[in-house]
């Protein structure tokens, strides 16, 4: 019998490098300060670790601005030391996966730097989107915007052409049209799949080829976040992207064990995601419904059934998330009014916070998302119930927040370096500062106050996580079995054999239909059969139980 692959139904664990823990007291997270936590990862229950962006970078957004694929950032440590922190994961029994990012290079990368030294039409700029400007070269050559704002076209300082970059204008865009840029890339793989790693994130999975000519858009300045997704988008989700990815599949089934890969794929519809798992090309992709759905039963259960449906019709596993270090922390959006994921809005332009509430509501989601089928992903801070920190503008390094005049807030609020102790200079991440602000009371929220505390964020998910390895119904890919709820702000489903889940959108106390005993709730409360407001509850239906109420958990 063929065992099961390891990443059909994997909890992924989230590393933002440089905010999680420093071992070399500068300031800034590095794999010395990973590696003394492989323990704490460990005995969390989490299956793997995604590493983002470690490479050589100028760092003009957080590593996603690569300038030497095959080296580790001095800031970071040295190759060496990530074949010993591989090495020790392994040892652990964690996979490690890390970011790999094909979309675009750092303007400091010697192919960019050589493409600039180098003539219009030369083999050198083929490995970019050099063009042309209209307007006898002095406007861009059309009207495609950044992500990060303003204009996707940056002017050269030579004859006058201007190149492409989706992204901040120190990350030009790759042509991947260009076989020598595609072959490049493979031999990335194979150096690090060699090194020992499990699989590859791959960042803007859906952008890598552009429209022959590059089209205008045709949109107005603005509109371009809430159209990435339309059909035939000129660099969005086009059909040649998939050449790659097969190619690609076939590079890490050649291994033994076969590694992997997941995308980062915003994509809407739920046929288009489905191409990118299909059985000859990506393994999983990150689920982007789930992560965007507000805060209400209908809204979640419209995003697992359709992501349910998108991956399993190719054979798929569907993967899970709450948050990344792209958007708001769950306890941030679930704190608000509007809890749904607006693209291109952040901050205090989307109301107050009220982080109690988003709190209770995350602890609840944390149960949702632990109980599906497939591969949950976890970002780092969130097993600790952290809500998104508020930035000084002073000392905001978002290139978006950059970019953007301060008109748009930026991702830093999610990045803030973790708490490990209750007091200290950085609260247990280095030995003293760090890279980012921690907010006054930082301290109350570290592992070192939850730790042992069975009302707390973290012990919720070190029980949750451990259930999930150990009951018959979790893990795995069995599937879900909607029940008739008792209201509509309640949803009520079953996973054979046995496990029932139970979850309260609403705020008042809801009925728990099922018998059986109480394997975990969200909120350590479950009096005479009801759920409270906010809650959830998992309950093992082969063992009924007197129900008794349990304490209130803590506010961290």
């Amino acid at each position: 019998m063929t065992a099961t692959p390891w990443w059909r139904d994997a909890v992924i664990y989230q590393v933002y490098i440089q905010s999680f823990a420093d071992g070399n007291a500068d300031g800034i997270g590095d794999i010395a300060g990973l590696r003394s936590r492989v323990g704490y990862l460990s005995a969390l229950g989490i299956d793997a670790i995604w590493i983002t962006p470690w490479y050589r970078s100028p760092l003009h957004d957080a590593g996603y601005d690569v300038a030497d694929y095959r080296a580790i950032h001095p800031r970071y440590g040295t190759l060496s030391e990530a074949r010993e922190l591989i090495r020790e994961c392994h040892a652990a029994g964690l996979r490690v996966i890390l970011d790999i990012v094909p979309n675009h290079t750092s303007s400091a990368h010697p192919s960019f730097v050589e493409a600039l030294r180098a003539s219009p039409g030369s083999p050198a700029r083929s490995w970019y989107h050099f063009r042309t400007g209209r307007d006898g070269g002095d406007s861009p050559p059309n009207d495609w915007l950044s992500v990060f704002g303003g204009s996707a076209w940056t002017r050269v300082q030579d004859e006058g052409e201007w190149y492409l970059h989706l992204f901040d204008a120190s990350q030009p865009d790759l042509n991947w049209d260009n076989q020598e840029v595609r072959a490049e890339f493979e031999d990335i793989l194979r150096f690090w799949f060699d090194l020992g790693v499990d699989g590859f994130r791959i960042d803007v999975a859906t952008a890598l080829m552009k429209a022959p000519g590059l089209p205008d858009l045709g949109y107005p300045d603005g509109a371009f976040l809430a159209d990435l997704t339309r059909p035939n988008h000129p660099h969005r989700d086009r059909d040649e992207v998939h050449e790659i990815y097969r190619s690609w599949r076939k590079l890490a089934d050649s291994y033994d064990p076969p590694r992997m890969f997941v995308a980062e794929a915003w994509v809407d519809d739920a046929d288009r995601l489905s191409r990118y798992v299909r059985p000859d090309e990506l393994n999983t992709t990150l689920n982007l419904f789930y992560l965007k759905s507000a805060w209400s039963a209908a809204s979640m259960r419209t995003a697992i059934d359709s992501s349910i449906a998108a991956t399993a019709s190719v054979g798929a596993p569907t993967t899970w998330s709450l948050s990344n270090h792209d958007v708001e922390r769950v306890v941030t959006r679930y704190g608000r009014a509007d809890t749904r994921r607006i693209p291109g809005v952040s901050g205090p332009e989307l109301g107050p916070v009220d982080e109690r509430l988003g709190r209770r509501r995350a602890r609840a989601a944390a149960l949702l998302t632990l109980a599906l089928p497939g591969s949950p992903y976890i970002y780092q801070g969130d097993e600790l119930g952290l809500a998104d920190a508020q930035i000084p503008p002073a000392a905001r390094q978002d290139p978006i927040w950059i970019r953007s005049g301060g008109r748009r807030w930026g991702r830093d609020g999610t990045r803030v370096p973790l708490p490990w102790t209750t007091d200290g200079g950085s609260y247990g991440f280095g030995d003293d500062g760090a890279w980012l602000p921690q907010p006054a009371g930082w301290g109350s929220h570290a592992v070192e106050a939850q730790d042992g505390d069975d009302t707390s964020f973290l012990e919720l998910y070190r029980q949750a996580l451990h259930l999930r390895r150990t009951h018959p119904a979790l893990g795995g890919t069995n599937a879900v079995t909607w029940h008739d709820a008792p209201r509509d702000d309640v949803l009520l489903f079953t996973r054979s054999p046995g496990f029932g889940c139970l979850v309260n959108f609403g705020p008042v106390p809801a009925p728990i239909p099922l018998h059986g005993q109480v394997l975990l709730a969200s909120d350590g409360a479950d009096f005479d059969g009801l759920l409270a407001p906010f809650g959830a509850v998992w309950l093992d239906l082969d063992h009924a139980t007197t129900r008794t109420p349990h304490e209130e958990p803590g506010e961290r």
